[in-house]
């Protein structure tokens, strides 16, 4: 059996590190928001170019919890992509946003800045672009949108926020400068099968503002700042010390990781290239392929020959977000987003991992060409 992605051969390599790293913080008795954590969210915001970083529970509460602590909430309409894991919308329903879909581009699988701009109206409060699949959005014409918008007479002087959707785009970039350090906060995870994962799951926040950057810590540890004392409602999302010793021993090793996914990536597009469509990386921009995402009109024969030859393969996503039944009151439906339809029928994502030996990228290729 191929697995999408195999932890244990990962886990083999850094061991000992790991084991070391988890005897540490059981002997030091403090279990969260250690110096461990401390360690790792300064880390990443050097790494980023941002001047904070704040650990979360999760990627899903660090999108909850930045939209919240940007002072998004009822009345207000956020514009994102259709096309996305269900968490993305769920986040600006929980403040009691309304999520305002546009349409992807067909080659890179992410919103479509063309389609943003007549969307914007008076109550649009964000815009969250997803980098899907590990390629960036093109942040430079959204963030040219978003500061056009906030200029206009409408939004009465505040701005258009944003915020960067980056679970799946651990050290991206576009021209050198990192995702997650574009917009108004940049929001991460860190699940196990992530670029960067932990052993459980977790989150972080990156951002420019320190007052934003305190009131997440204050919503991550229930609106307290001072022990005892509640300022506001807030949360219990906090990255606990074990997993933030598990990050740092990865995070040493995060551009090696990426780098061998680039490398997988590249010897499956020369492969299957003219067979299929394959992942695109724009010029300027640093895919880090969290997925490898083929899209062909034969995507349900290739996947079930794969899984008669024991290759793992995932449909990501099956039904775009406007068409699942929790925000059908939203009002929209088939035909809304053809570009986001079309691809939910057609694409298909490959096993792709660091470990990944290249003879198991040709027995899966020569499956998908038999195809």
């Amino acid at each position: 059996m191929i697995p999408m992605v195999d932890l244990k051969a990962q886990f083999s390599a850094i061991k000992e590190e790991v084991f070391a790293v988890f005897g540490e913080v059981l002997e030091s008795g403090q279990f969260i928001l250690g110096p461990k954590v401390k360690l790792l969210e300064k880390q990443i915001a050097d790494y980023l170019g941002v001047s904070e970083a704040v650990g979360v529970a999760s990627g899903t509460d660090a999108l909850h919890l930045s939209l919240k602590a940007l002072g998004i909430g009822e009345g207000d309409e956020v514009i994102t992509t259709p096309f996305t894991f269900f968490a993305t919308a769920e986040a600006i329903v929980y403040v009691g946003a309304r999520p305002v879909f546009v349409d992807i581009e067909p080659d890179t699988f992410n919103i479509d800045p063309v389609l943003i701009e007549e969307k914007i109206t008076p109550k649009t409060k964000a815009i969250i672009p997803v980098h899907m699949f590990g390629h960036p959005a093109d942040m430079e014409r959204i963030l040219a949108l978003a500061s056009a918008a906030g200029a206009r007479a409408s939004f009465r002087g505040r701005p258009c926020l944003l915020v960067e959707d980056c679970a799946q785009a651990f050290g991206a970039s576009i021209r050198g400068r990192k995702v997650g350090g574009f917009g108004d906060a940049g929001c991460f995870s860190f699940y196990p099968s992530k670029n960067l994962g932990a052993y459980g799951d977790g989150g972080l926040v990156a951002v420019k503002s320190s007052g934003v950057a305190d009131e997440i810590r204050s919503l991550r540890n229930h609106g307290s700042k001072v022990s005892y004392i509640h300022e506001g409602i807030g949360f219990n999302s906090r990255l606990d010390e074990l997993q933030a010793g598990v990050l740092l021993v990865k995070f040493k090793r995060i551009d090696e990781y990426n780098e061998k996914r680039r490398q997988k990536a590249a010897l499956y597009t020369e492969l299957l290239s003219g067979k299929v469509i394959c992942p695109v990386e724009r010029p300027g921009c640093h895919h880090v392929y969290h997925q490898y995402t083929i899209v062909s009109p034969k995507r349900n024969e290739i996947q079930k020959a794969l899984r008669e030859n024991g290759i793992s393969s995932v449909v990501y996503y099956p039904l775009p977000l406007h068409l699942q039944e929790a925000l059908k009151y939203l009002g929209r439906g088939p035909g809304d987003f053809p570009i986001a339809e079309g691809l939910s029928r057609q694409a298909l994502s490959l096993p792709i991992y660091p470990e990944l030996e290249d003879s198991a990228i040709e027995r899966i290729a020569k499956v998908v060409l038999s195809v």
